[in-house]
């Protein structure tokens, strides 16, 4: 097998690696069985993923044929229906062997990971020293931020992104406050600090602002920042190079973990665990971590209720969206960093006028300034308004259908649109039914028939007992509202 050491820098990177031949590589059944989940979890679905490979494992690796454990029959079955073939590539990708056999059996508890050696004559890619590897991407153009794990330079950070060019307003002056306070004290009593809002609200700002407090106090500091999406692919490529104790080395060893977009980590199994155990060891040094989400810790679909404990641990606080006057000290900031000048009308316009996010009011003053560059124009309300009026990103929505909807669900919770139309009332299928009856009737306002119509011809009396059904059923069931919030990103993604 190749014992692809992808770690240090990004994939273009490893047209420059020395090769050398090795007669064996190692790996035991565990290890190989997560660097193949981390394969699967790439190509499916956040719910899908969770939903069949939760309680996995690896059994037995013996003469090229491997027993894959499982929970229960229904799990063993769906396996060896839907996922059979992807899983059997993954695992010939990893092991770079052919599989002679792939089984399922069902066990309750993982079995102790077994050795396995692989023969193989291929050649192995070693990966350059790590100063070397730094040297070769800083070539390529690469900063430290794009380079995965296995290295020991902390990611960079935007010199744009501090304290002094973040404009305070009464919906984030709470989150800059606690922000400073860390910055100032780090692994104090607040620890972990976890920013939440929605997006282009200034989180990111936030998180690297503390860094580059904490940078400028002690040059020597080691301060990580690395978005969700980062953690998780060095994560995967460490498992499958076989480098996983130089990624702990890379996340355990800092005196400031930034993580943004904590949200992404849902339905990732593994990178939970890997974020768990990083979480405890820093968290037990006293060093700080700082973490950014678009929702509140409850309201992550997936999260492990370990690791939501962890997260709730410190102070939570929210960024609302900026006010009126924030909003126009943002503009005349940024028109001043430019060297642009305009009337405060223009700005009260604009600013009255965009007011869901910082970035959506970037975006419309780049546009401004763009068009009246180009046209060789002094900008005035008049040659303002038209532009501002047709940026309404703040209230587009895309259109829904009843078979957007309807195909939205299915594929959530994996099953064919036919099924759901027919006339089955196994509960894989009822619940997934009733969702959709539900949506139909609180995003579309359908009548009850329609929507019966809808669904293969169903009474009317059974959308009505649907959408009841789901409405008390949302009172109580935290699970069932992520779901649901899931369901509608879905659904109104662009």
């Amino acid at each position: 097998m190749r014992c692809w050491y992808m770690g240090l820098i990004n994939q273009q990177v490893t047209n420059f690696v020395k090769i050398r031949s090795y007669p064996h590589c190692f790996m035991n059944t565990h290890e190989l069985w997560q660097a193949t989940l981390g394969e699967l979890e790439l190509k499916l679905s956040k719910a899908h993923f969770t939903t069949w490979f939760r309680n996995t494992f690896i059994v037995d690796y013996e003469n090229h044929q491997v027993v894959v454990g499982v929970p229960n029959t229904f799990t063993k079955a769906w396996l060896e229906k839907k996922y059979h073939k992807d899983i059997l590539n993954a695992l010939q990708n990893i092991t770079e062997q052919p599989l002679k056999g792939l089984g399922y059996q069902v066990e309750t508890r993982p079995v102790e990971p077994k050795a396995i050696v692989f023969e193989s004559e291929k050649q192995a890619a070693i990966a350059p020293e790590p100063q070397q590897a730094y040297e070769v991407a800083e070539s390529l153009g690469f900063t430290t931020a794009d380079q995965a794990s296995g290295g020991t330079k902390p990611s960079s950070l935007n010199k744009n992104y501090t304290f002094n060019s973040f404009v305070v307003g009464k919906q984030n002056e709470l989150a800059y406050a606690a922000a400073q306070a860390v910055a100032a004290h780090p692994g104090g009593i607040y620890n972990p600090v976890f920013v939440y809002g929605d997006v282009g609200l200034g989180k990111t700002h936030l998180l690297q602002a503390v860094g580059h407090h904490i940078k400028k106090q002690n040059p020597n500091a080691n301060v990580l920042y690395a978005s969700c999406e980062h953690f998780t692919n060095d994560f995967i490529q460490a498992v499958r190079s076989g480098r996983a104790k130089e990624f702990k080395d890379r996340y355990r060893t800092v005196d400031l973990l930034l993580i943004d977009d904590i949200q992404f980590i849902t339905g990732k199994e593994g990178t939970q665990e890997e974020f768990f155990h990083t979480f405890n060891a820093l968290h037990q040094e006293n060093k700080q971590i700082v973490i950014s989400s678009d929702r509140p810790p409850k309201a992550i679909a997936a999260l492990e209720k370990r690791l939501l404990s962890r997260l709730e641990w410190g102070m939570l606080v929210d960024i609302g969206a900026p006010d009126l006057e924030t909003r126009i000290a943002i503009l005349q900031i940024k028109c001043q960093k430019r060297g642009i000048e305009l009337t405060r009308d223009i700005l009260h316009y604009v600013a009255s006028n965009i007011s869901s996010n910082v970035r959506e009011l970037e975006g419309a003053l780049n546009k401004i300034v763009a068009y009246h560059q180009f046209k060789n124009l002094d900008a005035t309300l008049e040659t303002v308004t038209p532009i501002v009026d047709g940026f309404d990103l703040n209230t587009i929505k895309k259109t829904v259908s009843p078979k957007h909807i309807i195909q939205t669900v299915a594929e959530y919770f994996d099953i064919d649109i036919s099924d759901v139309l027919g006339k089955s009332r196994e509960k894989r299928l009822a619940f997934p039914r009733q969702i959709i009856m539900f949506l139909l009737r609180e995003e579309m306002s359908i009548s009850y028939p329609s929507i019966g119509q809808e669904l293969g011809g169903r009474d009317h009396t059974t959308a009505m007992h649907a959408y009841t059904k789901i409405q008390r059923v949302l009172k109580e069931d935290d699970q069932l509202k992520r779901d649901l919030d899931l369901i509608k990103q879905k659904m109104y993604s662009g």
